[in-house]
């Protein structure tokens, strides 16, 4: 038998869609034949065939706007990706309460807004929908420079079950384990190509995701493909982490033999 991804007739919402890893998520869904929607706080141009709209989705009303637009001009909502999210390095001892509460609040509490908001339009359809988190390694391991943002992401991952559970079988909800990706900022954000490509070598699978990587995992599970798969964190990173300890006993055993 023949497997196939397609999500033709679905219509898709993609939060923090029109760059990063939301893009690529949404030029996959696109590819597979949802319509999608894009949205950000400010305007923004989405992806070839998707379409984008302006929404603060930390916003209670502005997210049950977002959603009945959606359904009213598409007919439905089949598919919501939670992207939406991030924190810029910060000390905890350092950085303030508001600072910790706006991280937080748009990694976490951002995402069980929309989720709520989707899933009471996904409960009254006969085929339900799927909701899917975007999480990071960083919720299952220190996170030190970003500790409300790993946090926050422990929270996803928790929601993402308990929510598998009180929705089902309706709504299926799952999360991505998301670990190093490249996008247009990598370079910056870890001070150029030399450092990335020595990040990347301690990646079993040798480099950084691409954002397509993401996109086809979550195209996956949105998909009938995965009908089954419900209070899921599927992994996508290239086979984890080194240990610390390991790479340092490693470097060190490469020199001794040098110097023998």
């Amino acid at each position: 038998m023949a497997l196939t991804l397609d999500l033709s007739g679905r219509v898709a919402l993609v939060t923090g869609g029109a760059k990063g890893i939301g893009r690529g998520i949404a030029e996959v869904l696109v590819a597979a034949g949802a319509t999608v929607v894009t949205c950000g706080r400010s305007e923004a141009e989405p992806p070839a065939g998707a379409s984008h709209r302006t929404c603060d989705v930390r916003d209670p009303d502005a997210v049950a706007a977002l959603v009945a637009g959606i359904v009213t001009d598409h007919g439905s909502l089949d598919v919501v990706v939670n992207n939406a999210g991030g924190a810029p390095y910060a000390p905890a001892a350092e950085a303030s309460p508001r600072f910790h509460d706006k991280v937080v609040g748009l990694n976490l509490m951002a995402a069980l807004v929309v989720s709520q908001a989707a899933n009471r339009a996904m409960q009254q359809q006969p085929d339900g929908g799927v909701i899917i988190n975007i999480s990071s390694v960083s919720g299952s391991r220190p996170s030190p420079g970003t500790a409300a943002y790993g946090a926050a992401k422990a929270g996803i991952d928790s929601l993402t079950t308990s929510l598998a559970q009180e929705w089902g079988p309706k709504v299926r909800v799952n999360a991505i384990e998301v670990g190093l990706v490249r996008t247009a900022d990598t370079a910056d954000h870890y001070g150029g190509d030399e450092t990335v490509a020595a990040i990347e070598r301690t990646i079993p699978a040798g480099r950084m995701a691409d954002v397509a990587e993401i996109g086809r995992v979550a195209a996956f599970l949105a998909s009938d493909l995965a009908s089954y798969v419900s209070g899921a964190r599927l992994a996508c990173h290239g086979g984890g982490e080194q240990p610390v300890f390991l790479h340092i006993a490693q470097n060190a055993s490469q020199n001794r033999g040098e110097n023998q």
